[in-house]
């Protein structure tokens, strides 16, 4: 669960924010993120990624020989975003911030066992993996874990009950 700190950080828009319970459900079912980094000249850089998120912290599983990584080690600092919907009053999202956590070996081989890894490869195994099971490691990514400073998210859906439609 979310620490409600780092939620009540929202300000504006909080009639539309997401609960923790909503959140956490969003982030869990959601697919793919778009990750800011910035590089070296402070340019930014956004890609999509996929990741799992843990109730507390999101696991970001990438390519350690791509432009993120290498300005993730650089300047780790992210900004993170999740979204869906189409029309506006189906869009919902979730944006985290925060700084980035490098676990374990990179590029990860699975040779050696990492007792803080084990969450989110399980987790990461049966959201994209369907049925494997297991933890397939390409000897080409790495993790980061983005435990974040805030969180501010949106749920338009919200809207049409706020102005009794």
């Amino acid at each position: 669960m979310v620490d409600s700190d780092v939620l009540s950080t929202q300000k504006r828009g909080r009639r539309i924010a997401m609960t923790k319970e909503e959140l956490d459900a969003f982030l869990a079912d959601s697919r793919t993120c778009r990750v800011a980094t910035l590089t070296s000249s402070g340019a930014p850089h956004v890609s999509p990624l996929w990741y799992v998120w843990d109730g507390t912290s999101l696991w970001l599983y990438s390519i350690v020989k791509s432009q993120r990584w290498t300005d993730i080690l650089r300047d780790p600092r992210v900004a993170v975003v999740v979204d869906a919907g189409h029309d506006f009053f189906e869009l919902l999202g979730v944006e985290l911030r925060g700084t980035l956590e490098q676990v374990g070996e990179a590029p990860r081989t699975g040779a050696e066992s990492i007792p803080e890894l084990e969450a989110a490869e399980r987790l990461f195994a049966a959201k994209y993996f369907e049925g494997e099971g297991n933890m397939y490691h390409d000897g080409r990514h790495g993790w980061v874990k983005l435990t974040p400073s805030k969180i501010a998210s949106w749920d338009h859906r919200k809207i049409a009950g706020l102005n009794g439609g």
